[in-house]
């Protein structure tokens, strides 16, 4: 694993957003996506396909029809977090189905916070969204018992 946080914003993502994501009233989700999606994550050495997820060459492909719920909690889903729930929530899939080493988990959240920073959060925000992934995330990327 890289320590550093690597990530290339797609420059035409705020239009790509409201094009590309349903809003549903969904039992576990509230958001859809509607065209696939891929982001360098630079994660190498893992090459993970599932049938809405696809971790290859340092790049996390997210196929039409994936569900994420978005931030969760208390916190506010803005469009300064949704393209990082998005890309946290399917790494945090991978971990929990044991597809993705548990180990990864920090890594996720710090490219978390390097997504919503470049989306224009504000820092006094993403300090607060960090420490919640950081404290209550874990259980949520446990994998899951047999």
């Amino acid at each position: 694993m890289k320590s550093q946080i690597k990530y290339i914003k797609n420059p035409d993502y705020r239009c790509w957003f409201s094009r590309k994501i349903l809003r549903r009233n969904r039992k576990n989700w509230k958001y859809k996506l509607t065209e696939t999606y891929s982001v360098y994550v630079g994660i190498y050495g893992k090459t993970i396909k599932t049938k809405y997820l696809w971790l290859h060459d340092g790049w996390l492909t997210i196929f039409k029809g994936y569900c994420w719920d978005g931030a969760s909690g208390p916190a506010i889903d803005t469009k300064n977090i949704m393209q990082g729930s998005l890309v946290h929530d399917a790494l945090y899939q991978l971990m929990r189905e044991g597809l993705l080493d548990i180990k990864y988990r920090k890594f996720a959240d710090q490219l978390l916070i390097k997504m919503c920073k470049a989306d224009g959060m504000w820092w006094p925000r993403t300090v607060w969204v960090y420490a919640a992934v950081r404290w209550f995330g874990k259980k949520y990327a446990q994998p899951k018992a047999a």
